[in-house]
């Protein structure tokens, strides 16, 4: 009877002890961007904020250039593009088809570039 409290006791015990990495585990809020990938993803973007001087023609306005921009800026402006909270029909088209992790890894790699 004792060696089976003692086992019991070590597996709430281990239960504990890595909960905490259980759970982190699956949760990549946190985690950052990969930049390569970012590059791989960007491609899509690149045929606007990538070309000097380009403006849209109708209606008109400047495309931003986004090299060397903040990631958290990044981050936070594709989230709203994709909920539709910040209003553009073509963003929000293709920021719907971003996951999290593609919006970190497209910031991610942003940031690095030079403006």
């Amino acid at each position: 009877m004792q060696s089976w409290r003692k086992a019991l006791m070590a597996l709430i015990c281990c239960a504990f002890v890595s909960a905490p990495a259980f759970a982190q585990s699956g949760d990549n809020a946190d985690a950052p961007g990969d930049a390569a990938a970012g590059k791989e993803r960007f491609y899509t973007c690149v045929g606007c904020h990538g070309i000097p001087e380009y403006s849209n023609a109708y209606p008109t306005y400047h495309v931003p250039k986004l090299a060397g921009q903040h990631a958290t800026y990044i981050v936070s402006a594709l989230k709203a593009y994709r909920s539709g909270a910040r209003k553009h029909s073509t963003m929000h088209a293709q920021a719907s088809s971003l996951s999290d992790q593609d919006i970190k890894d497209i910031a991610a790699y942003l940031s690095q570039q030079k403006p």
